[in-house]
C-alpha cells in the first residue's frame, strides 16, 4: 500500500509473483469495490504500507473478511542476508527494506535500487546484502505538482522531454525528468568509487516508464517490492 497505489499479487510456494492488481487511490480512501478483484477466500496474506493509519487499517479490515491469516511487515535490521545502514530501522521506509530484499533475492549485485513514486528514491546495496546508504529526493511527478501549486500557471502535465526545450511543458518535463536523471547517475558514480565496481540498476514503481529509457543499462524490476514482500514473509514464517 504506496502513497498513491495500492499493489496485490498471488505468490507460489516457490515464492514467484503471479499477475498484479494496481489501485489508485487520492490517500485518504480506497476506490470503490476495489476488493471485488480478489479472491473470495485467501489462506494468507501478507501486507506493507507506508501510509496513514486509517487507510492502512481500511485494508486491513477488508482483508480480515476473507483472509485467514494477515502478516504486516516492518523493517528489520537485518533480514534473509541484508543488512541496513540505518541505526534506527523503523526510519527505513518498508517499501524500501522489500525492494532490497527481492534485489538480493535474485542474486548478484551490488545493486542501485531505484524506485519512483511519490518519492524517488535511491538505495545501494553491495553484493554481500550490506545497505551502504541511500537518497530520497521528490518524484518527477511531484515535481511538477510542487511548481504547479506554487505557480498556477505552469501546467502540472504535458510535455515531453528534449535537451533543450523550446516550450513551457517540454521544459518542465525535461527539468524534473532530468534531475532525477541526474541524481540517479550522481549515485551510480559514486557507487562505483566507493565499491570499486559499476552496480547493475533495478528500477521500480509507477513512475517508472519516463526514467526507465534514459538510465543506461538500467533493468526494469516492476515486482521488486512484492518479491520482497513474499521474501519477507517466508522468512518470518519460518522463524
Amino acid at each position: 500500500l504506496g502513497n498513491s497505489r495500492l499493489k496485490a499479487a498471488p505468490v507460489d510456494a516457490q515464492g514467484r509473483i503471479g499477475e498484479v492488481l494496481a489501485f489508485p487511490h487520492d490517500g485518504r480512501r480506497l476506490p470503490r469495490d476495489w476488493d471485488a478483484a480478489l479472491p473470495g477466500r485467501i489462506a494468507s496474506a501478507a501486507v506493507s504500507s507506508v501510509v496513514s493509519t486509517g487507510l492502512r487499517t481500511a485494508l486491513l479490515d477488508a482483508l480480515a473478511t476473507r483472509c485467514g491469516r494477515i502478516s504486516v511487515a516492518r523493517t528489520l535490521a537485518r533480514c534473509d542476508g541484508i543488512s541496513i545502514a540505518y541505526a534506527h530501522p523503523a526510519r527505513l521506509g518498508v517499501d524500501r527494506f522489500l525492494a532490497m530484499l527481492g534485489a538480493h533475492a535474485r542474486g548478484g549485485g551490488p545493486w542501485l535500487l531505484v524506485g519512483v513514486g511519490t518519492a524517488l528514491t535511491i538505495d545501494l546495496l553491495d553484493a554481500g546484502g550490506r545497505h551502504r546508504g541511500g537518497r530520497i529526493a521528490p518524484s518527477p511527478s511531484l515535481m511538477r505538482a510542487a511548481l504547479s501549486a506554487r505557480a498556477p500557471h505552469l501546467p502540472e502535465a504535458g510535455g515531453g522531454f528534449v535537451e533543450f526545450a523550446s516550450d513551457t511543458a517540454d521544459a518542465l518535463t525535461s527539468g524534473c525528468e532530468g534531475a532525477a536523471l541526474a541524481l540517479v547517475q550522481a549515485s551510480r558514480n559514486s557507487a562505483a568509487t566507493l565499491l570499486g565496481a559499476a552496480p547493475a540498476v533495478l528500477v521500480h514503481g509507477g513512475g517508472s516508464g519516463p526514467l526507465l529509457p534514459r538510465i543506461p543499462g538500467a533493468r526494469a524490476a516492476p515486482t521488486l517490492v512484492l518479491e520482497g514482500l513474499a521474501r519477507w514473509l517466508w522468512m518470518e514464517r519460518a522463524a
